[in-house]
């Protein structure tokens, strides 16, 4: 009797578990929404080296070292929490150039062993004498962009974006994509003085 009971019981679950008109599909993939303000851009002058335009979503500041002001700017990212750290630097001769030039490949090197891909982009703007390169981390690693840029003479520029958080390239891509529309608009935009 206990064994009918049983065998009941079980049947029942079975037949109520197949039944049903629902089919389940699994969800895809989702990402934090996230709503930036639009691109809008403000002119940054510094008086004796070079000028761009920044978005107004960010705040930028001049460095200083040892109490002196220097052509280096923190730039604050705002709502994407992070921080594009620009480095200029004078060029007093040819060897210079190829040892900076050399230094911020060395950079993007180091993020090889995280990064899935790295994408290079050359800017080259022979009537405003502003050349450099792009390059874009895919992956979970520490820097997503890093650039230089330079007029092969007298002035360098280095450029690396890091973010305050774990890096998680799939949680930040949005961010990144925003991000890099104004990191190029600020290469196209820079000037020697």
């Amino acid at each position: 009797m206990t064994r009918i009971i049983s065998a009941a019981v079980v049947l029942s679950f079975l037949f109520t578990g197949c039944g049903g008109d629902e089919i389940l599909i699994p969800k895809p993939p989702t990402y934090l929404r996230t709503d930036f303000p639009k691109h809008t851009y403000q002119k940054i002058d510094d008086a004796t080296t070079y000028s761009f335009e920044l978005s107004k979503a960010y705040i930028a500041k001049p460095l200083t070292y040892k109490g002196e002001l220097t052509n280096h700017k923190e730039i604050n990212l705002g709502p994407l929490n992070g921080v594009l750290y620009l480095n200029y630097y004078p060029i007093p001769n040819r060897d210079t150039l190829i040892r900076y030039i050399n230094l911020s490949n060395d950079k993007v090197d180091e993020h090889q062993i995280k990064a899935t891909k790295i994408y290079d982009q050359k800017f080259i703007f022979p009537e405003k004498k502003v050349y450099g390169t792009f390059f874009e981390f895919e992956g979970d690693v520490a820097t997503n962009f890093q650039f230089y840029l330079t007029d092969s003479t007298s002035h360098f520029l280095r450029g690396e974006v890091l973010m305050n958080c774990r890096p998680n390239y799939d949680s930040l891509r949005p961010s990144l994509n925003y991000l890099k529309v104004d990191l190029i608009h600020l290469i196209e935009t820079v000037r020697w003085k």
